[in-house]
């Protein structure tokens, strides 16, 4: 699809391509993990298994991060995934680079029907937003990647077959240099929407027939705009139909402009095109350059299952949704952040297999959520009957006089920690917990991500435990990935200073009660009178312990 970029243009990073040791060789070598797709989701899971110090070998077909023309692609990066960042080491520079916010108005016309503040419910370190190019994003990802060393990055490297075999996969890679097959214990497919591994093992992704198009323009601008993430349901000047407008970074702006299906997407990417549109929505005096023009378009999909024996698929791969809300690759990053703790523990002998079972259970129920929600987004920005022409009609104009109405103007939930069902693994469900700004007794700082980042365990959050309790939940647990902390009292583990906020975030207010975190900050068990035997069955019962490995 045609796309333009101008000067000032972004300058992308590009890293060599190195022949590989099995390039010219008879023998075949098996990997633990390979991973195919160097985007938001693949990059995360090869990060977060070498934070883990598991190796990988990362598989992509390019050498550089974004695409060619440097167009700026996902750029809202939910509270969740922040999180995951800043437990992989990167979280610091994506907030010295991106734009944060948490406010939001919703226009109809030239009328504000609706705003909101998503600051307000948070206790998490992260803001709820941060808004950046995705290439930063991969970038960033990159050299953390090259920095802990562990994970074979290769350049130039297409994938051209996978074998799925009893105990593995074998996998045959084109280079610049020639060819090579290589086998893995495990294949993570992050190849994206329009994945050549899924086609290939002939598996149904359930593509939506319609295509929703748009036109992205990221402008810069002479006079700067509120930094505020706007959004009109109706635009007078985009024929009615949706637009959406934020700030990214190097002072640079993304402004979404919804299209009819039937457009022709290379006539409304030409500049002078979408500089009329600019300047029918911002005056004819506006002044700015473009960046980057170029169409966007996508058919939603959902695989009916995450993991066909020893291929697991993530991010766009598994799954695509509308992208009101930001609910595509913060989903993702977020699949990457559920499989990596349970690929490390299951390669190091710490869990059973039913644990890698455990993400299709989690991530694909999560998906179809995200599915539902963003596609009633679509339906409210785009009616596709009269009925529904009439309802957002009557929606947008009580919105304008009553403030009960005003939730219901649909432009995109956004992106939230999705909630697991209950399950095998989680038998009460499961929920996120924020990165709570955390004290040691002794006043040191800390949160729950730094302690998430110390190898790969469970914390175990205990409320007032007594010393003798305290040392015989030690011994209990003693074979299994846990770190026990207590939350005051003087029991003789280490003690986090109590806290009203931390204690309500966790659910626990009573002495003796407890909680168990996963290492992707989900909570795995909530116990309202621990004791020594029903902490170690909750983790056990979390990790795939109790079923035979």
């Amino acid at each position: 699809m045609e796309s333009f970029a101008f000067a000032p243009a972004y300058e992308l990073p590009s890293w060599p391509f190195t022949p590989p040791p099995e390039l010219g060789s008879p023998r075949i070598v098996r990997h633990p993990i390979v991973i195919v797709g160097a985007g938001p989701s693949g990059l995360t899971l090869a990060c977060d298994l070498a934070q883990r110090g598991v190796r990988a070998v990362l598989l992509d077909e390019d050498d550089t991060v974004g695409v060619r023309g440097a167009s700026s692609r996902g750029i809202c990066y939910a509270q969740k995934s922040l999180e995951i960042f800043e437990r992989l080491g990167i979280y610091e520079r994506i907030a010295a680079k991106g734009v944060t916010w948490s406010f939001g108005r919703t226009f109809s016309g030239e009328q504000e029907v609706y705003n909101f503040n998503l600051q307000a419910n948070s206790v998490s370190r992260q803001p709820p937003f941060i808004n950046l190019q995705q290439f930063y994003l991969e970038w960033f990802l990159v050299e953390r990647i090259l920095e802990l060393g562990l994970t074979d990055l290769r350049w130039k490297s297409r994938v051209t077959r996978v074998e799925p075999l009893g105990d593995g996969v074998r996998i045959d890679v084109e280079t610049p240099a020639g060819g090579y097959t290589i086998e893995a214990d495990r294949l993570i497919d992050a190849t994206g929407a329009n994945s050549p591994i899924r086609t290939q093992l002939g598996i149904d992704a359930h593509s939506s027939r319609s295509t929703d198009r748009w036109c992205i323009s990221d402008v810069r601008f002479k006079k700067p705009l509120p930094v505020e993430r706007w959004t009109w349901v109706d635009a007078p000047f985009n024929e009615g139909r949706g637009v959406w407008q934020h700030l990214m970074a190097d002072g640079v702006w993304r402004i979404d402009y919804q299209m009819p299906e039937d457009c022709d997407p290379a006539t409304i990417s030409q500049p002078k095109v979408a500089g009329a549109r600019l300047r029918e929505q911002l005056g004819p005096g506006v002044e700015f350059e473009f960046v980057w023009i170029g169409p966007y378009g996508y058919r939603d999909h959902l695989l009916d299952s995450f993991r066909h024996g020893q291929v697991f698929f993530i991010g766009d791969a598994a799954h695509v949704v509308s992208p009101f809300g930001a609910r595509g690759g913060n989903s993702g990053i977020q699949d990457a952040a559920n499989l990596g703790w349970k690929l490390a523990l299951a390669l190091q002998g710490q869990a059973g297999d039913a644990l890698l079972d455990s993400y299709d259970a989690e991530r694909q129920p999560a998906a179809r959520q995200n599915l539902e929600v963003t596609s009633r987004s679509a339906r409210f920005l785009a009616p596709r009957s009269p009925a529904e022409h009439t309802l957002r009609r009557a929606v947008v104009a009580l919105a304008a006089r009553h403030p009960f109405a005003r939730a219901l103007v649909n432009t995109g939930r956004m992106s939230v920690a999705n909630d697991y069902p209950p399950a095998p693994r989680l038998p009460e469900g499961g929920r996120t917990v924020q990165n709570l700004p955390l004290r040691w007794a002794d006043g040191r700082e800390t949160t729950l991500m730094q302690l998430l980042a110390e190898g790969t365990q469970c914390l175990g959050l205990w409320l007032s435990p007594t010393p003798d309790g305290a040392r015989a939940a030690m011994e209990a647990a003693a074979s299994l990935p846990v770190r026990l902390l207590a939350i005051g009292g003087d029991s003789g583990l280490p003690t986090l200073q109590a806290d009203d906020r931390l204690t309500s975030h966790l659910g626990i207010g009573d002495p003796g009660g407890f909680v168990l975190v996963r290492p992707d900050a989900y909570r795995a068990a909530l116990l309202a009178q621990a004791t020594p035997e029903s902490i170690a069955d909750a983790l056990r019962t979390a990790l795939a312990r109790n079923t035979t490995p």
